[in-house]
């Protein structure tokens, strides 16, 4: 009996999906692309996500009156300057209902340098997500698929981090 156990168990993770050491990253095993990505950037001018194909694109869906939002921009700001993942395109998305100056007011507390800000301020694009709450990161490859999402925070300055994202980039 404990034989076929530990087959079953052997068999079983030869098939599962990729393992990471994030409690908060869900790696999917079935990459959903979508159509018509787009959201507003803080000119009011449309980002479709269809131009940044052959980018490794990080979405990130936060709001000024998020605590965990708060804590992880820092770290997400450092990871776009990242020289090791020269090829990453990073949108901070806020679905807050935050207006322009608000959301500016929110990267200037935290002294954010290198992100910009955007807006999917119908929730369209939220909604396309299914997002359950924020923060959300949705990572879609070069091809347009999502092929993992971050439910909660996350340091995005973690080596370990780093290091995993680097494969896909």
């Amino acid at each position: 009996m404990r034989i076929l156990i530990i087959l079953i168990f052997l068999l079983s993770n030869s098939f599962a999906d990729e393992t990471t050491d994030f409690k908060n990253l869900i790696i999917k095993k079935d990459q959903k692309k979508y159509e018509d990505l787009s959201f507003l950037d803080s000119d009011k001018k449309q980002v479709n996500l269809d131009d940044y194909r052959g980018k490794l694109v990080l979405l990130n869906f936060w709001a000024s009156w998020c605590a965990p939002c708060k804590e992880e921009m820092p770290s997400l700001d450092s990871l776009q300057s990242n020289k090791n993942l020269n090829n990453l395109q990073i949108f901070p998305i806020n679905v807050g209902q935050d207006n322009k100056k608000k959301a500016k007011d929110f990267f200037e507390e935290l002294d954010i340098q290198t992100l910009n800000i955007y807006f999917d301020t119908t929730i369209t694009l939220a909604k396309k997500f299914q997002l359950r709450g924020i923060p959300t990161t949705i990572l879609i490859n070069k091809d347009g698929y999502e092929f993992a999402r971050i439910i909660g925070s996350i340091d995005f300055e973690s080596q370990k981090f780093i290091q995993w994202l680097s494969k896909y980039n």
